[in-house]
């Protein structure tokens, strides 16, 4: 049995112990699951449902603490806290509407009746990644269990404990032991036994490119159902027609919220050369006074990163980029980054091709939407973005050229629980979110009924 020793990364401090599970523990919460699949699939869909918002209820009351725990274990601020414990509630109040509206199909044949089921598949296996570890975990948990599937989840190592306590509300709802259990672990063991073990018959993946490609892989040896949410480098497009001003004021927001930790992260951001200068002294006054500071407090607009490790790999793209300026922060302990924007020569730079994950804006001016097109596509990438225009017409154009999953216009709304969201390209297969979520928890059945002539 090993351990992980929790931090706080905007102190240093370690908070908690986590026990991490070995593939014996594993196997044993797979096949947990698949017994408890056997009753949890049989339960009335107006039972499912309604132990689904009784879950819902649990994380509403608890939206404090799990906003607090997320707060000191992932470096959030308590305003996104808020906002990502509240996801998950309003998630699986979204598909606690499912069971009693999984419906199939009457297709006409010649010589009977031809109805067809949603039949739910089996145990999921649910890899949830350290930047949004409550929201996620529900886009993943809360079809699959509608649909009537049991679910193991995996936590990242450094960001379990809000999942841990997820994991003790759905218990304390009332869903049955095995339905829904949180193991923390490596990916290494947990995570490949998902795609390895037999009774696992979906993934769910969210987090890099590279290792969704290897669980790709794997779960081709046995023809494993998965969603696979990826990397991200988008896009965000301003026309010499836009709002300057909003669309200025807007762009920290749209690049550094979560530290930048975020694959819908807009931090390419493409200004036509009309504007550039006007742009640009607009924007260094709206880095300034983007608050990177202590994320319990309520006016804080940005905390530390996750990990020292991952604040030198940041750090690393920026020494080798030439900066226009930068934003502020902390000093001392924690894992601190300030909001940088830098002025990459051409398309070509690392900072402006690579997914730095971290709080650092790339910016390039450009002539016609055709060359905003071309540099915005121009990427293995195609998750989400951003187009600022006032021109109609243009905007349907540039959104349609656009190739990526999730685009907005005039704001950098990516995700909202009734839509669906993932990518296009290298950034992932499949949906998640939104009415047609649920289809990717089901398989399929057609039965046929022969009916014999009268008389």
């Amino acid at each position: 049995m090993s351990t992980y020793t929790v931090i706080n990364p905007a102190t240093e401090e370690p908070i908690a112990d986590i026990e991490l599970a070995d593939i014996e523990q594993t196997d044993r919460s797979i096949e947990k699951a698949a017994r408890a699949f056997e009753t949890w699939r049989a339960v009335a869909p107006a039972d499912r449902a309604r132990l689904l918002r009784r879950f819902a209820d649990k994380v509403d009351a608890a939206n404090e603490e799990l906003a607090r725990l997320e707060v000191a274990n992932a470096g959030h601020t308590i305003g996104n806290a808020r906002w990502e414990a509240g996801n998950v509630r309003d998630v699986l109040e979204y598909y606690a509407a499912v069971p009693e509206r999984l419906f199939g199909r009457q297709i006409p044949v010649d010589g009977g009746v031809n109805i067809t089921f949603a039949e739910p598949l089996g145990v999921v296996g649910v890899i949830v990644p350290w930047n949004f570890p409550m929201p996620i975990a529900g886009w993943g948990f809360a079809p699959a269990l509608a649909a009537g599937n049991t679910v193991v989840l995996k936590p990242a190592e450094i960001t379990p404990l809000t999942a841990i306590r997820i994991g003790e509300l759905a218990i304390e709802a009332g869903l049955p032991e095995g339905v829904l259990q949180i193991i923390p672990g490596k990916g290494s063991i947990v995570g490949e036994r998902f795609v390895t073990h037999q009774a696992v018959r979906k993934v769910v993946f969210t987090g890099s490119t590279e290792v969704g490609k290897r669980i790709m892989a794997g779960c081709a040896a046995q023809v494993k159902n998965l969603t696979l949410e990826l990397g991200g480098k988008n896009a965000n497009i301003v026309f010499d027609d836009a709002d300057v001003a909003g669309a200025a004021a807007a762009a920290p927001g749209g690049v550094f919220d979560n530290s930048g930790q975020d694959c819908c992260s807009r931090s390419r951001l493409l200004v036509q050369r009309g504007i550039y200068d006007e742009f640009m002294a607009a924007l260094e006054s709206s880095v300034g006074s983007f608050a990177c500071a202590d994320p319990s407090r309520e006016d804080t607009d940005m905390g530390p990163l996750v990990t020292a490790a991952h604040r030198d790999k940041v750090a690393g793209y920026v020494a080798a980029a030439e900066v226009a300026f930068t934003g502020s922060a902390p000093a001392g302990p924690g894992f601190w980054f300030p909001p940088t924007v830098l002025t990459p020569p051409d398309t070509a730079a690392a900072d402006f091709r690579e997914e730095i994950f971290g709080p650092v804006l790339s910016v390039v001016p450009f002539d016609t939407e055709a060359d905003a097109l071309r540099m915005a596509n121009d990427t293995d990438y195609g998750l989400s973005g951003s187009i600022w225009t006032n021109d109609l017409d243009r905007s349907m154009r540039v959104s349609r050229g656009v190739e990526a999953g999730n685009l907005s216009v005039n704001s950098h709304s990516s995700v909202r629980y009734s839509t669906p969201f993932g990518g296009f390209k290298q950034s992932g297969l499949g949906r998640e979110l939104g009415p047609d979520a649920v289809s990717a928890f089901t398989e399929v059945k057609n039965v046929f009924f022969a009916t014999r002539p009268a008389g």
